[in-house]
Order: structure tokens, then C-alpha cells, then sequence
């Protein structure tokens, strides 16, 4: 469980060292263009506190799961402070985000087939040469650094009714619930194919579900996370999930109106307001939050080249 004091500690011990974001408003919505943040998603947020609230680091450095946004974030994180980072991600991850974490200085090892396998294996190293472990989305610190998103949200725009948020394991939307708590509403964007927030609350707790589509390389997580479920249950965050075929609407006319070049996950929100599935109450002042850029522009103008369904690691 975090707070909103949480957060706040979080953007006091980061700032300075992520970019504040900037706001847009058009056509009576605002975006949050965090997809410019350090290495293309909100995920640095996180990593930093993360490293910095555990205080001096062993020799062993940091140790993650993920060959996608959030091993990117720590990688980065960890060459900005000088300490050593390890990476573990099955070896089928896309050969570009290995070649990606390699150049922010991280040693990448590949194992297994699947998170789960890689997973296991950076918990243990983290526990065997006593590493700072650095979870994807699960942790008090990973949770409340991604929250600053939020009230630097609150700072920007006077009156903020709704914020949307993308859902994959949840650690964006428990930060940010948790920073706006009582000031402003919500709400959880999340593709069909892979809905974790929509069946943790269906059943009161969270649980596994099947993940494919569009969006899996970022939004891939099978179960959302516990902070992410008493955060949500106790700011009643609302749920909501899209097609496939609306993330694809959503992320070229993102680039046809505005020129904003997101990935999949990063248009999620968006394609809640263009498909009606979330409809602004008149005056609403509602914020959508672009949470990705790590894409192939080459499929921002053909959405028949829109990437691969295979899930990657988070």
C-alpha cells in the first residue's frame, strides 16, 4: 500500500533527475506527454526512487527482470549513478531492446523462454550477491516514483477531473490513484486482450489471465500487481478495456493529428475517448496519459504493419 505522502517523497528524492513532462490541451482534453521522459516511458520515475530510497548500494549493484520499458528504466537509472545493473530476460527478447540494454552499460543475461524463467532467476542472483532487486511494478518505491506523474498532473492543470491511465501490472495506476487520492478521479485503460485490473476486480483479488495483442510488449503482465489491487480498491479506480483494432485508431491519430509517435501501450488511454467506451461528462476536465515511445515508426503511418501480437517481457 502507498500514499499520497509516498509519492511525494518519491518527487522530491527524484527531481532533478527525470524530465518534467510537458501538457497539451486540445479540443477540451489535455495529454501528458511522458513518452518523452528518459528512455521513451514513465518507468525511469520509478527506477530512480527506487535506487535512491535504498541508500548506498552493494558492489552487486541492481538486478531486474525485463527486456522491455522497465529494464530500460533501470539500466539508465544505474549508469546515471555509476553502479553496476544486471538485466535478466528470456531468450527469445527482440534482439533490439538486448542491443538497447547493452548500450546503457547493463549486463544482459539471457534465460528460459519466458518472464516467469527470468524472473525467478533475478530474484534469486539479486538474493545470492545481495543486489537491490528492482521489480517491474510491484514494489512500494517502483509504485510511488511512477506516481509523480500525477501530481505533477494536479500542478498543471487547474480542476483535473479524470486522469486515463494504461493498465499492465499496474504500478503507474497505483502511483498516480495514490498521488491524486481525493482530488481527482481515475481511470484504468487496458486491452481486451490482456485485462489484469478488469479481472482483479471482477473477482476481489488479483489473478492470472492469458495476455496477447498489440500491446503486450508493455502492458504484458499476466497478473497485476498487489499494490496496484489495494490502491485501486481503496480509490475506487474504474476499469475499462478497448480493442486491439481502437489502440491501433488511437495511436495513428495520434501521429496524423499531432505528430506524437507512441507505442501501442502509450495510446491505450487515448483510445478509451475515441472509441465512446469513456465519454467526458460536459466540462470534464479529463487528462490522458501517453505513457510510451519505445515503437517502430515505420508502422505509425501503415496500421496493416502495426507490430507483432507476440508478447515480449515487460
Amino acid at each position: 500500500m502507498i500514499s499520497t505522502s509516498d509519492v511525494e517523497q518519491a518527487a522530491a528524492r527524484i527531481e532533478g533527475r527525470i524530465r518534467r513532462t510537458p501538457v497539451f490541451a486540445d479540443d477540451g482534453v489535455w495529454f501528458k506527454l511522458e513518452h518523452l521522459q528518459h528512455t521513451g516511458s514513465f518507468k525511469a520515475r520509478g527506477a530512480f526512487n527506487r535506487i535512491i530510497a535504498a541508500g548506498e548500494l552493494s558492489a552487486a549493484g541492481v538486478v531486474a527482470a525485463s527486456g522491455g520499458n522497465a529494464g530500460l528504466a533501470v539500466a539508465y537509472a544505474a549508469r546515471e549513478f555509476g553502479v553496476a545493473a544486471r538485466v535478466y530476460v528470456p531468450a527469445n527478447a527482440p534482439a533490439v531492446k538486448v542491443a538497447k540494454l547493452r548500450q546503457l552499460g547493463a549486463a544482459v543475461e539471457l534465460v528460459g523462454d519466458k518472464y516467469a524463467d527470468a524472473y525467478d532467476a533475478a530474484v534469486k542472483d539479486a538474493a545470492d550477491r545481495g543486489a537491490l532487486f528492482c521489480h517491474a511494478y510491484d514494489q512500494p518505491e517502483i509504485c510511488a516514483g511512477q506516481g509523480t506523474v500525477g501530481l505533477e498532473l494536479l500542478a498543471d492543470i487547474d480542476g483535473l477531473d479524470t486522469i486515463l491511465v494504461a493498465v499492465g501490472g499496474g504500478g503507474l495506476l497505483a502511483g498516480i490513484a495514490a498521488a491524486v487520492e481525493g482530488r481527482a478521479r481515475v481511470v484504468g485503460v487496458e486491452p481486451r486482450t490482456a485485462p489484469t485490473l478488469h479481472a482483479a476486480l471482477s473477482a476481489g483479488s488479483p489473478v492470472s489471465v492469458e495476455v496477447s495483442g498489440i500491446a503486450a510488449d508493455s502492458l504484458g503482465a499476466s497478473r497485476l500487481g498487489d499494490i496496484a489491487f489495494a490502491v485501486a480498491s481503496r480509490t475506487d479506480v474504474a476499469s475499462l478495456l478497448v480493442d486491439d483494432a481502437a489502440i491501433v485508431s488511437a495511436r495513428t491519430t495520434l501521429w496524423d493529428r499531432y505528430r506524437l509517435a507512441v507505442e501501442p501501450g502509450g495510446a491505450t488511454a487515448y483510445a478509451a475517448l475515441l472509441t465512446g467506451a469513456y465519454r467526458p461528462e460536459p466540462g470534464e476536465r479529463v487528462a490522458v496519459l501517453l505513457c510510451g515511445a519505445n515503437t517502430d515508426p515505420a508502422t505509425l503511418t501503415s496500421p496493416t504493419a502495426a507490430p507483432p501480437a507476440a508478447r515480449t517481457p515487460r
